[in-house]
């Protein structure tokens, strides 16, 4: 009985040639089918093999040769590897019709499968290929102002949802303009899933055209507990690594939304600024006599001030005839000015404040803690640690200070005090 026609170019010639071969007619085209299977498996493995063994060997040989890094970084996400990986799925596809009717179930269920694995392994190609494109873009130095983390996290879900309708359209056999259709339906729904995706692909557009947060930043968000240096930009959120060592992880559309403290002009500037105030007890500051004067003319930094302003006193006092009998009357020096001027001249003098920002040493308005004297400079290092080591050494110099024109810090009664006034009362 002759073999009924499949339409198959290779299975019946060789269905034809096994039933001539002894083996039943009727078993003839399984015993075929078998052998068309074992060929496409053994094909399959072979171009796995030569991908594998040959021609990703060839191009690590042309990467390691290459002056360019950007090859090396697709190697090491392994986009070569993943790739290749489509060769045996293809074979399978292309041989499929050979060894099966074109039309039958068997050949589009081969091929469905051997669709759907390609297309899988070019989307993680393409995944490999944007992690790849992050890291070369990092090497270029707009990294440091603009990042583009969130915006391959973008492509990212386009990508996977774009290869997710195309696999369902394999699988199910379906025109994929059905499933967008049915998308578009689903408008509502996506965008609630997706809500935050949406708001940090707009807030990661006006971050980076305003070059608003960058990677490396310090910021300060007191309402999200954030206060450190910036790890990670993505779509979503933003990683903030605290002093603390603590990680902070903030909606990427608060940025934009609510407020938030950047410390990157500090940083640039080159100076951090140091504001600090001591409190004078109001009760030592007084008009300064010869002798005041004299010890306070041994004081190098405002040897030569004292000398020109009271020059300047005592010619406005001669001119205007002021009595000397008071020093309320006329112009005089205090120990309060006198302070403010050593301090001003000392920091004019200190090799670690940054003289081309504002300096000043402003005297405000007294409380019922005392007489403020405030120091407003800038410190010409903005590391942190150094910067509260220089602040404390200024400060340790000036309450250290204080005595030597007779003045004294404000501060309120401790025990020591009341044990003091305990051994003084009769």
């Amino acid at each position: 009985m002759p073999l009924q026609d499949t339409n198959t170019p290779l299975i019946d010639p060789l269905a034809t040639v096994l039933a001539s071969s002894g083996i039943p007619e009727a078993w003839a085209p399984f015993a075929a089918g078998a052998v068309g299977v074992a060929v496409i498996a053994v094909l399959a493995l072979l171009a796995d093999v030569l991908t594998k063994r040959l021609l990703l060997r060839i191009v690590a040989f042309f990467v390691g040769r290459s002056s360019t890094d950007w090859d090396d970084v697709l190697q090491r996400h392994r986009v070569f590897r993943r790739l290749a990986r489509v060769a045996p799925a293809l074979v399978v596809y292309l041989l499929a019709p050979w060894f099966f009717a074109p039309a039958s179930a068997t050949t589009s269920l081969v091929q469905q499968a051997a669709s759907a694995y390609m297309l899988i392994m070019v989307a993680l190609a393409i995944d490999a290929g944007l992690n790849a494109s992050l890291d070369i873009y990092r090497t270029f130095e707009i990294s440091e102002r603009v990042t583009i983390r969130w915006l391959v996290q973008v492509f990212k879900i386009a990508l996977y949802i774009v290869g997710a309708i195309f696999l369902l359209s394999i699988l199910m056999n379906r025109n994929p303009g059905f499933f967008l259709g049915g998308i578009g339906a689903m408008t509502a729904v996506l965008m609630l899933i997706f809500k935050d995706s949406i708001l940090g692909f707009v807030a990661g557009i006006q971050l980076s055209a305003n070059q608003m947060v960058r990677v490396g930043d310090w910021i300060e968000m007191p309402q999200y507990g954030a206060d450190g240096d910036v790890l990670d930009v993505a779509l979503t959120t933003v990683k903030v690594q605290n002093w603390d060592k603590t990680i902070t992880t903030i909606p990427t559309y608060s940025l934009i939304s609510t407020s938030f403290k950047n410390w990157r002009g500090m940083s640039e500037s080159g100076g951090r600024r140091i504001k600090r105030a001591l409190n004078i007890d109001m009760s030592s500051v007084r008009f300064c006599d010869e002798d005041m004067l004299e010890r306070y003319a041994k004081i190098q930094f405002i040897r030569d001030y004292l000398e020109r302003l009271k020059q300047d006193v005592r010619r406005y006092n001669e001119e205007t005839e002021v009595d000397d009998a008071s020093l309320v009357n006329g112009r005089r020096l205090t120990n309060l000015g006198t302070f403010r001027a050593y301090v001003l001249a000392y920091l004019r003098n200190h090799p670690k404040i940054h003289q081309e920002m504002t300096l000043l040493v402003r005297q405000l308005a007294p409380t019922d803690h005392g007489v403020p004297i405030e120091v407003y400079a800038f410190s010409a290092d903005t590391a942190w640690a150094n910067y509260e080591a220089l602040q404390a050494d200024i400060f340790d110099h000036l309450l250290a200070s204080l005595r030597e024109f007779d003045l004294r810090v404000f501060q309120h009664p401790s025990g020591t005090d009341v044990l003091a006034l305990r051994d003084l009362s009769p």
